[in-house]
């Protein structure tokens, strides 16, 4: 989806008058960012388009962060993908598997005494993260149609490329 077309779907939801007004734009220059900008000057550059080219050009994935946090969510890079001909799909099944099984006994053992302490669940939260990943890659393969690339996805034993510091 296009940045345009994920601002349109968002003013759906809300009054783009309430937006202008709250952001102190022009309802004109509202409607524009929900439009494709084009070579005959319809469509205006997004605040979307705006962020993507600042993290572009700092490398810092902080804004990302900072909107998933803020958001309630929380932010997991994609592995990259290039997949071509030649793994095959049960292993990295099994490795999925295998490593959701060891989430789930790493919630249980931390959740025997009945609570979880911020070292437990900074445990779980590092292990779900690297499982959330390699599964975006196998995923990711899926949908490209093979699994040699899964070769080099890192495992979730060892963990995801972090992309900030805590």
């Amino acid at each position: 989806m296009e940045s345009h077309e994920v601002l349109r779907k968002a003013f759906a939801k809300t009054s783009p008058k309430a937006v202008a007004s709250e952001l102190g734009v022009s309802l004109s220059l509202v409607y524009k960012w929900a439009e494709k900008q084009s070579d005959d000057g319809s469509g205006s550059r997004n605040p979307l388009d705006r962020l993507m080219k600042i993290i572009e050009l700092s490398e810092d994935t902080t804004i990302i962060e900072w909107l998933c946090q803020n958001s309630q969510g929380y932010f997991v890079r994609n592995p990259e993908s290039s997949c071509t001909k030649g793994f095959e799909v049960l292993p990295a099944t099994n490795e999925i598997i295998g490593q959701f099984s060891g989430l789930l006994q790493q919630i249980s053992a931390a959740a025997l005494d009945n609570s979880i302490d911020a070292k437990e669940a900074k445990e779980i939260r590092e292990c779900w993260d690297k499982l959330k990943s390699y599964a975006e890659g196998f995923v990711r393969c899926c949908e490209e149609g093979d699994f040699e690339q899964l070769k080099h996805i890192p495992k979730p034993s060892e963990g995801p490329k972090r992309y900030y510091t805590d």
